[in-house]
């Protein structure tokens, strides 16, 4: 209560006063850090346990969703478990974004589309066939750029141009049929060089399925290539391994895509 006592006015005043405050302060830095930390502390362990128990019912109760509530990630078990993939899925789509319009097939939670790719996008279109996604992500993941609409891409892909298209941890939850007809809508969508990019997974070695909604999993990278080749001229699929699952990223383009010849965010050689 105190240090958010304190806060409030440092953030209301002017920049001039609040250095000056700041200054004054500077005696008793390491206590205020101290009751701060503690705060911190005290708070994410709450946070944690709260999204745990969140997690228990969401997942833990069935029906189980077809989409990750990704707050319980950063609050829970990422601190838990160490692992990184639910960031990285962000990080490697947003490598492709080239600042226009985004069309984000099967968004889930809409974590991504405001934490990872609304900043450096002109526009992003989110579309899922779940509408209690659709209702999750316009309460908890809005920005003034991104509209979050409901749609099954099987029948009902948005119209227009996109620079980038995103199907992230979604691929495998259609049939291959499926996913050769949804392909060919997403480069009849793309501009010349507009970039596909995204994320899915490897088929456990016992033959069960990750998730029982899950249509088609995949064998390798070279599994996953074979649905990308005929549409596009370049591509780049790559993986990662974690002790708990084999990721895929994708890359597809009739242009440049990262890290590969002609694009120009690298200097190589």
């Amino acid at each position: 209560m105190f240090l958010g006592a304190l806060a409030a006015p440092l953030a209301s005043t002017g920049v001039s006063v609040a250095r000056r405050t700041a200054a004054r302060l500077s005696p008793i830095k390491r206590p205020l850090e101290a009751i701060a930390r503690s705060e911190a502390r005290i708070a994410a362990r709450w946070s944690a346990a709260a999204h745990h128990r969140l997690m228990a019912v969401q997942w833990g109760v069935p029906p189980q969703p077809e989409w990750m509530d990704h707050s319980i990630d950063l609050h829970y078990q990422f601190l838990r478990d160490r692992n990184p993939l639910w960031a990285e899925r962000g990080v490697f789509g947003g490598l492709a974004l080239k600042g226009g319009d985004v069309l984000e097939l099967a968004c889930g939670d809409g974590f991504n589309t405001r934490n990872f790719y609304s900043l450096r996008s002109r526009s992003v279109l989110a579309v899922d066939f779940d509408d209690t996604a659709i209702n999750h992500a316009r309460r908890y993941s809005t920005a003034p750029n991104v509209e979050f609409r409901l749609a099954d891409i099987r029948t009902d892909m948005p119209a227009g141009r996109y620079d980038n298209v995103v199907w992230d941890a979604a691929i495998e939850h259609f049939t291959p049929d499926e996913i050769e007809s949804i392909m060919a809508a997403i480069k009849g969508r793309l501009t010349p060089e507009g970039i596909l990019s995204g994320y899915t997974l490897v088929e456990r070695s016992d033959g069960a399925k990750h998730l029982e909604q899950h249509e088609y999993e995949f064998t390798d990278m070279a599994d996953l290539r074979r649905f990308l080749t005929p549409h596009f001229a370049n591509v780049t699929v790559f993986e990662t391994v974690y002790p708990s699952r084999h990721n895929l990223y994708f890359w597809a383009s009739d242009g440049p895509v990262p890290l590969g010849d002609g694009w120009p965010h690298a200097v190589t050689g």
